[in-house]
């Protein structure tokens, strides 16, 4: 992946968020009496923030590697019809 320095900063803080959240969630499991809901409210915000951080890099993908002059299997209309794809796919 050829991505910016601010590209590769933005996945990497998405990591970090997703790190936190990871961590939240062993800590309310390592209690007495934790909250069922709020363990699953806490899973989905880490499901969210994998399939953002998924449908970014595929996104980047696709317009960095599928859609580069010389190497285009597809046109930025089919390209930008697969990225809607893969982020209606994720949600």
């Amino acid at each position: 992946m050829s991505h910016t320095e601010r590209e590769r900063a933005k996945l990497l803080n998405r990591m970090k968020r997703i790190r936190g959240q990871m961590d939240t969630i062993e800590r309310t499991l390592g209690t007495d009496g934790h909250d069922c809901a709020d363990v699953l409210m806490l899973l989905a915000a880490v499901r969210g923030g994998v399939n953002g951080l998924m449908a970014e890099v595929l996104e980047d993908h696709i317009r960095l590697h599928l859609l580069q002059d010389g190497h285009a299997p597809m046109t930025p209309d089919l390209g930008e019809e697969l990225i809607d794809l893969v982020r209606a796919y994720l949600k």
